[in-house]
This record gives C-alpha cells, structure tokens and sequence, in this order.
C-alpha cells in the first residue's frame, strides 16, 4: 500500500512540475506554465496545435501590447490550429489550415520528436510573409514536421495583421504606459519569443537555443525583432529570406503614423478609442488607410539603419539571402513595351540623374537586353536590396558570422489537370478565369516565395506544381543547411556545399542554391548594391 501511495505522490508531483511531459504516446501532454495541453502523436512526432501564448486581443485588448494568458484547469486540447489573424482574401498562394479567422489569433504550433522531455534540442521559430496584411501560422508550406523528423523542434506564430496589427493613435499612445502604439504585430512575435523561452523545455526543446526565420514579410519581422531591445536577447540565430525592415516596409516615425491612424479614426466616423474599440472586427478590415511599423521608441527606439549601423542588434550568426527572381518586369515598366527607349524612360524617371548609372550597371545596351535588365532592377527595388543591406551592415557590425545565399532554382510547370486553378506566389491555389493564365509570365528564375516549400521540406503540401526529381534534390540541400544553421550556428555539414561567411571578404561570395550548388563571386553584384545604397541612403555606407 506504502508502494502505491508513494508513486501516487510522485505522479502528482510531476504533474504540478513546470516541465512535466508525456510525450511518448498517442495522446502526448505537456504542463506549461498556464495549464497542461495534449497533443497529437504523429508516428514519432508529436504535434501541437493552436496553443495560446498571450490572452484573446480583443475588446480592451484591441491595440494594446500582448496580455498574459489566463490558467486553466484540467487538460487543454491542442489538436487544431487556433483562428488564423484578421485579413482579406489578397494572395492566392494562401492555403489555411484552420477553420476560421477572429481577432482572437495568438496562437502558435509546435511539432517536437522528444520522447522524454529532457532532450535540449534546438528549436527553430518561423514567422510567415504576407507583407504584414495577410498570412497565418497554420499554411501547410510552413508546417513544422519534415524538419522535426530530422532533429529539431520547429514553431509557427500567429501575430496580428494590417488595422489590428499596426494601427497608431495620438489617444493610443497616451493610454500605453510605453508612451507608443502600432507595432502590435511585432509584439505579439516578442511575446511569442518570451512564452518558448519560459515553455519550450516542457518539449524537449533548449530555450538557448531558438533561431527565428521567415519569408518576405517574415523575414522582416526577422530583421525587426534582432534590433529590438525587447526580443534581441531571447534569440541565438537568424534566418531571412527575402526581405528586411531596411528598405522593404520600412518603418515610419510615430507622430506620422499617428495621424495616418487619425485619418482612419475619421473615416470610420469612430471620435473615441472607445468607440473605435466597439467598432466590429469585420467593419474595421474593410477600413482604408495606411498600417505601417513605426519607430515608436518602444519597440523601436530608433531607425533600424541606426541600430545595425550602431551595432545594438543581436549578436548572432545570421543566414539571409534572397531568390534570382523576385519580381517581374512589368512590375518596372508598367504598362509598356520592354523596349530601350521605354526602359530609359521609367529609368529617368525614378532615377533622375542618376538613370544612365542604372543602364550601365544593369548592361541595358538595346530592346533584347531590357527584360532581363528591368526584371533585375524590379527584382532589387522590391525586395533584393534590402535583403542586401541587411547582410551588407551585419556583416559590418553584428560580430558574428553572416551566410549569404540567392535562391536559383525555378519551380516547374503547374500540374496540367489544374485547369482553371493558377498559383499564387507560392503554394495554393486560386479560382481564376483561364485568360489570366496566359498573362503569368514564365519564370525564368526563381520567384518571389518559390523558396519556402523546398526549405522547409514540405513540397508535398503543395499540389500545384509537377514536382520533379531535382525539386526533391534542391529541397533536400536547402533543408540540410537550415538544420545544421538552427543546431550549430553554421549551415555547414556533410553532404553540402561548404558555405563560407561573407565577414571581411572584399567582395563577397554568395552561394547559389540549386542542383549545382555553388558559391559565386559576383562583382557586378555588388557594384549594383553599392550604387542603390548610395541613393537610398545617401549619408549611410
């Protein structure tokens, strides 16, 4: 009876213990620090779904900073993906997982292979693109079990979007004890950041040990939170691909965004916070204005430009790059013929005096040479440079080793029985009428997002394309340099490439991810980066 009792009270005191875990079975649970949850077991990994890391943002918690969640008692399913964040329908590569969107969307995901609880392994926290007005945690391209099968646990993130997420207030950051508002986006990410730190060993994970990534938009949420005084300590690495708060979604000061927000406040006939607070959430998404990320002195004490050039960013190994062909031609030229005289034209235009620069550096000599020449300078404007900066100034300033890479690798033809269904920029599918199908450019490189399946090993969730053989090759190099990034620091290992940092290298070489992949210096590369970062930051080298 001795016997019994006393194993009683050790279960019990297992499961008052902070890292409790039940994780070798079909149903696993966890106690974390607001109750315990129970997942699902996966043939090894287990997952968990639409966990809440800070309390509903709704009501009084519209437009404030991340609340802490409320316990619960008894156990806590964690089977299906919370509500994705408030957004319109404006990507048609967006696949959703879960059953609905609310305001009511902080909730993360998480796919462990710990069996015992007490492994440390590294973890890596991915926070998805959209450029801040659309995405969510439970797109299939993002999901965490082809990385957690290969030794490491992996997170997605819901953070707030658009209006909800990056709406300033004069009234807003007069309540706020931080004297700030807008960026509740990027606090819902802290917030998320600080609930792995406290919960994540629960799962076998090591909370020294988080490297956060991201895509477009989550690329720059990347950027941000490594100049954040609030979140640059909860970090140890750094994934990005294609995007950076310097240059892409820039952030604006905060009286300026303080008046875009009153400009809003006007429109929606709202006088008070309390009546813009009771406005409905479906109201407030069809609400015109301008939502940017502001350096509200909280967040963000200052510009990022200021803070990377500074060196007060995160001291860590960081691995960036971009793809070939982010963007197309017209996205330059408009409505026009991609003909010298035209291109010579836009140039002069956006350029001034400095438009027969751009024709040399970009080798623009006759109309056979404009497409490619216009879809390197669209490709730069919207994305690529910025993505270079962030690399150019951490290289400079971050102490640590920076991996540079540029995504070459064009994804294959739609599967033909699609029929009406066009991709969007990566993954998904979108109804449209067959006539758009024959405006969509052929790629020639690799487009904007392409990216996301092959590194995160999911190519399987997207039926889109007519996956070949060397797509799972590609995937599979891709895969094999996030993993050993997020478990080392370094993105060498068996089996690859190696990938030499680019720190205090003259000009820097950069590996090209393909089925050949290899590291290339590219002079020509580096004379155009120069030149863009002298003419959108004239004081700043």
């Amino acid at each position: 009876m001795y016997k019994v009792y006393l194993v009683f009270s050790l279960m019990l005191l297992a499961i008052s213990s902070s890292t409790f875990a039940q994780l070798n079975n079909n149903a696993p649970k966890v106690k974390i620090a607001n109750g315990v949850i129970e997942g699902i077991n996966n043939s090894g990994v287990k997952i968990f779904k639409g966990v809440p890391f800070a309390a509903p943002p709704v009501g009084e918690n519209r437009w404030k900073e991340p609340q802490p969640v409320k316990n619960w008692e008894g156990i806590r399913e964690a089977i299906k993906f919370g509500p994705r964040p408030m957004q319109l329908a404006l990507f048609g590569d967006m696949n959703f997982g879960s059953d609905k969107m609310s305001e009511d969307c902080l909730y993360l995901n998480i796919w462990t292979p710990a069996v015992t609880g007490n492994e440390k392994l590294p973890v890596l926290v991915y926070f998805y693109g959209g450029g801040l007005v659309a995405g969510g945690g439970c797109e299939p391209r993002y999901a965490g079990e082809t990385l957690a099968r290969k030794g490491i646990i992996a997170i997605t993130v819901n953070y707030r979007l658009g209006i909800f997420g990056f709406f300033s207030h004069p009234e807003l950051s007069s309540e706020s004890p931080r004297h700030a508002s807008g960026n509740y986006g990027y606090l819902d990410q802290t917030a998320a950041l600080k609930w792995v730190k406290a919960n994540i060993s629960a799962f076998g994970g090591d909370p020294q040990r988080v490297t956060i990534a991201g895509e477009s938009a989550g690329s720059i949420s990347v950027s941000a939170q490594m100049c954040s005084p609030l979140s640059k300590d909860l970090i140890s690495g750094a994934i990005g691909s294609s995007g950076s708060l310097m240059g892409a979604l820039s952030p604006i000061p905060l009286a300026e965004a303080e008046k875009n927000g009153q400009k809003v406040a006007k429109s929606l006939n709202a006088e008070t916070l309390l009546s813009l607070r009771a406005i409905p959430a479906e109201k407030l998404l069809a609400a015109k204005g301008q939502f940017s990320s502001t350096i509200d002195g909280y967040f963000l004490p200052k510009s990022p430009v200021d803070i990377y050039s500074n060196g007060e960013q995160a001291k860590i190994p960081s691995l960036i790059g971009w793809n070939s062909q982010e963007m197309v031609y017209q996205f330059l030229l408009g409505g026009k013929e991609p003909t010298l005289v035209n291109f010579k034209e836009v140039v002069k235009n956006r350029f001034g005096d400095k438009a027969d620069k751009i024709i040399e550096l970009y080798h623009v000599t006759d109309d056979a040479s404009v497409i490619s020449a216009a879809t390197d300078l669209a490709s730069d404007m919207f994305i690529g440079f910025s993505t270079w900066k962030w690399t150019d100034i951490q290289k400079k300033t971050g102490g640590k080793p920076v991996f540079r890479y540029l995504f070459c690798h064009p994804r294959p033809d739609m599967v033909a029985t699609m029929g009406n269904k066009i991709p969007g920029l990566a993954g998904g599918v979108q109804d449209a009428p067959a006539k758009n199908i024959s405006k969509t450019p052929k790629a020639t490189g690799a487009v904007h997002s392409a990216d996301i399946e092959y590194a995160m090993g999911n190519l399987y969730t997207n039926r889109v394309y007519d996956w070949q053989q060397d797509d799972f090759v590609v995937s599979e190099i891709f895969q094999s340099y996030y993993l050993n990034f997020v478990k080392t620091g370094n993105p060498n290992g068996l089996g690859v490439t190696k990938w030499p940092a680019i720190n205090n290298k003259v000009v820097p070489g950069v590996l090209q991810i393909d089925v050949d992949t290899h590291i290339t210096t590219n002079s020509d590369l580096e004379k155009r980066y120069d030149f863009l970062n002298s003419f959108y930051f004239p004081t700043k080298k």
